[in-house]
């Protein structure tokens, strides 16, 4: 199950299309997106959208552009979006809602368990201002599993108390659900319900679902239509995308119920690097399957050097800081080869 010979922890992006998926892009029934008649990504829309309980998905190539299309639907210049000094789309999107939207996020710190404190939001919350020198909040953005604060599940008791907040303050609720089928599995709960009280959601098909390419926003028939046209401003207007779009379908008919096997992977992963010596691990905190973990302090060299050794052992994994690295597992690492990661970290740091 390796990736081009490496056990590869890197991220669960490195995953490759199953030999189903491969067989349904190869055979899909193709139209023209842009004119909304390619019949396989209408399917992948409806399907999303039913799974979220939402009215209606749009298919997008990222979860980057769904985000970024997301708060500009939702949003105007010079709006304000609340969201964590640890997300994504603060951190990883390359400031695309002040570049191309205008709109300034409004930090707030995300806690150990990956929440923003509501007490936090309600106080980061601008009305209109009657001098007109503050920029008044429009949206709230949660990332749902919150990746850096090590792949935490927000629970349904959260989620739902962050939309009624967002929603008695006259605000929309938008949720970078990256990974919120992860969140789902180990919570024990359907999808949909995590994301009951959200306006929009955008969930990668591309992580640990497997599929090669794409996302996809869901919300109500009238947000994804003022949802399409920035898709369209952005340069996503795809033709016969239902060439990806067949890997998506698939996707969500096979893998996500299989997604408990990665999270008990990272489980033996974390349990497995406890026990090394100039390793550092919370095992406690394993919910999903990220696995974050530190080099000693007194450890003869850093993450980046750990990184580089084991990778020269057939494994790859991410220095993510000076002595932090991070290991996803995903439908490529095998047991097997969790163990003989393990065995190989034990080699490096001896």
């Amino acid at each position: 199950m390796s990736i081009n010979g490496f056990i590869d922890f890197r991220s669960d992006t490195v995953t490759q299309p199953t030999p189903a998926m491969r067989e349904a892009m190869a055979t899909a029934e193709l139209g023209d997106d842009v004119f909304g008649d390619d019949p396989t990504v209408n399917a992948l829309q409806e399907k999303a959208a039913a799974m979220l309980g939402k009215e209606a998905g749009l298919f997008v190539s990222t979860g980057t552009m769904g985000n970024l299309i997301a708060l500009l639907a939702h949003c105007g210049r010079g709006e304000e979006i609340i969201m964590g000094d640890a997300s994504h789309t603060f951190n990883n999107e390359r400031a695309g809602l002040a570049a191309l939207g205008g709109l300034q996020p409004r930090v707030l710190q995300n806690q150990a368990d990956g929440t923003l404190r509501l007490a936090d939001i309600s106080a980061a919350i601008r009305a209109e201002d009657p001098s007109g020198h503050a920029p008044v909040t429009g949206a709230i953005s949660i990332e749902n599993t919150q990746n850096v604060m090590g792949g935490a599940a927000l629970p349904v008791e959260y989620m739902n108390a962050v939309a009624q907040l967002a929603h008695s303050r006259g605000l929309v609720f938008h949720v970078d659900g990256a990974r919120i089928f992860n969140a789902a599995i180990a919570l024990g709960v359907p999808a949909k319900e995590l994301v009951a009280g959200a306006d929009s959601i955008t969930f990668c098909l591309s992580k640990g679902l497997s599929a090669p390419v794409g996302s996809v926003l869901c919300g109500s028939k009238a947000f994804i239509y003022k949802a399409h046209k920035y898709r369209k401003m952005v340069g996503g207007g795809m033709r016969q995308a239902g060439v990806l779009a067949a890997a998506g379908i698939v996707a969500l008919d096979q893998m996500v119920n299989r997604l408990g096997d990665d999270h008990a992977n990272a489980r033996a992963l974390a349990q497995g690097i406890a026990k090394i010596p100039g390793l550092r691990i919370n095992v406690n905190s394993v919910q999903t399957n990220m696995v974050y973990f530190d080099v000693a302090d007194d450890a003869p060299f850093g993450a980046a050097e750990l990184c580089q050794r084991a990778g020269a052992l057939r494994v790859r994994m991410l220095p993510v800081g000076g002595r932090r690295i991070r290991a996803v597992t995903h439908a490529w690492v095998s047991r097997d080869e969790v163990d003989a990661a393990v065995d190989v970290l034990k080699e490096v740091m001896k």
